[in-house]
């Protein structure tokens, strides 16, 4: 299979997460790998970051750059990091002269084998989630079109991260309000019950059963079930209001 083949066969895998659940680690152990295949690259590793801006490794080619990986992120230094943080493509020819720009870093990387590192953004516009880095056991760089060609692949791969996670957002942002929803009505019911138990007005026995809650550091839901089942009775919730 000539490189152009590979190549558009991994933009067809990657595209097909966007309309097929997938995994993710599977996905990015993937464009990790196939960078390897596709481009003069020795080595590849992917770090992802969390809601709060922490960068985690989450995919590499072979073990030994996942480690490099660990490295940068726990060292907080390196051409992922600066990637992730500038959005921009990173790229360093020769890593025995990189020490003043990455002390720790480059000593590492040199150590490992690798003579030259590029970083691309995984990037959709304005919304950085990590970036794709891609060692070379010899100083210099990729041709521009391979690197063009790496964006392109750590965009379709973003994209669909960012799609996966837009539906699991959507999907918990409804669960959330079919529970409020629940919670609203086993109330409404509780405050009925109460009302007549306890001859008082419906917002009356809102406020008991709230106040009991309160007093108690209970959900209020659950203190109108247990309204309802009988396990709290009117005379305790005046009692302790």
């Amino acid at each position: 299979m000539t490189r152009e083949a590979q190549l558009n066969e991994t933009f067809v895998e990657l595209a097909d997460t966007l309309v097929s659940p997938f995994d993710v680690a599977d996905v990015l152990h993937t464009l990790a790998t196939r960078c390897v295949d596709l481009f003069d690259v020795d080595g590849a590793g992917l770090v992802l970051a969390d809601q709060a801006g922490g960068l985690h490794v989450v995919g590499s080619s072979v073990e030994q750059t996942r480690m490099l990986e660990l490295f940068e992120v726990q060292n907080e230094e390196g051409p992922c990091l600066d990637c992730y943080r500038t959005g921009e493509l990173v790229v360093e020819e020769d890593l025995e002269q990189s020490h003043a720009r990455w002390p720790s870093f480059a000593q590492e990387a040199v150590a490992a084998g690798f003579r030259s590192v590029q970083a691309v953004p995984m990037r959709l516009r304005e919304d950085v989630i990590g970036a794709l880095n891609l060692f070379r056991q010899r100083p210099g760089r990729l041709p521009e079109t391979d690197v063009y060609a790496c964006q392109a692949l750590a965009d379709v791969a973003t994209i669909s991260l960012l799609q996966d996670r837009a539906v699991r957002e959507v999907r918990l942002l409804a669960e959330q309000l079919q529970l409020a929803l629940n919670n609203r009505i086993v109330i409404e019911q509780a405050k009925g019950v109460l009302s007549e138990r306890a001859d008082v007005d419906m917002d009356a026995a809102f406020s008991l059963m709230r106040g009991y809650a309160r007093n108690h550091n209970v959900v209020l839901a659950n203190v109108a079930r247990d309204v309802i089942d009988g396990r709290v009775s009117a005379s305790v919730l005046q009692q302790r209001s």
